[in-house]
């Protein structure tokens, strides 16, 4: 899908104060720590090293901001759950996080990114709970499900799908996998209307001085 292979880094944040304006469509991706969040979005774009994959967990740090041009970003959210990272940072991030997902006005919908071993982690379902209220779309990628058999991975699918629709109904699921390649065009197409600006009215366009 062109509009994801066009993305380019575009900023980098460590405070609130550091986000660009909130003028355009965001849609962030959140996870674990080495839940495959990073590889996720290098699979989207097509591109190897657009984020930064490592196998040592924690090392997203910052919100990375990717352009994919009409003011639309991609944000990859620092990873959680990693439990060396500093008492000081780790509440540092927890307070980023949540002012982020809760208040960044452009900021059109989160993907979720969980390993489909170990989905709805304590930890994935706090995230759930600091943006489900803001009513927004929610996607969420079981990724690495090529590590299961088709069977298991379908009959994890099934699991997080009815137990979302019973707390978090704003959400969606799938399976993906980044080695494989697959669950990709599934995925496009849910973040790509998310991306997708709404069509204006010409009563929209008019302007009122």
């Amino acid at each position: 899908m062109p509009l994801f292979q066009n993305a380019t880094f575009h900023i980098s944040a460590h405070y609130l104060s550091d986000l660009p304006p909130a003028t355009g469509i965001e849609v962030a991706f959140a996870g674990r720590s080495n839940a495959g969040k990073s590889s996720a979005i290098n699979t989207l774009a097509n591109h190897n090293r657009l984020a930064f994959v490592s196998k040592q967990p924690g090392r997203t740090q910052l919100i990375n901001f990717f352009s994919l041009g009409g003011d639309r970003y991609l944000v990859d959210l620092p990873g959680y759950g990693y439990a060396k990272v500093p008492e000081a940072l780790r509440k540092h991030w927890q307070d980023v996080l949540a002012a982020y997902l809760s208040l960044r006005f452009s900021l059109h919908g989160l993907v979720l990114v969980m390993d489909a071993r170990h989905p709805l982690t304590p930890l994935d379902r706090q995230m759930l709970d600091w943006f489900g209220p803001t009513g927004k779309p929610i996607h969420i990628l079981l990724t690495k499900s090529d590590k299961l058999s088709r069977q298991d991975a379908m009959k994890t699918l099934n699991a997080v799908r009815s137990e979302l629709q019973k707390t978090w109904s704003n959400c969606s699921v799938q399976l993906f996998s980044s080695l494989k390649k697959q669950g990709v065009e599934e995925a496009e197409a849910i973040i790509g209307a998310w991306l997708s600006p709404p069509q204006e009215s010409p009563a929209d366009t008019t302007s009122s001085d």
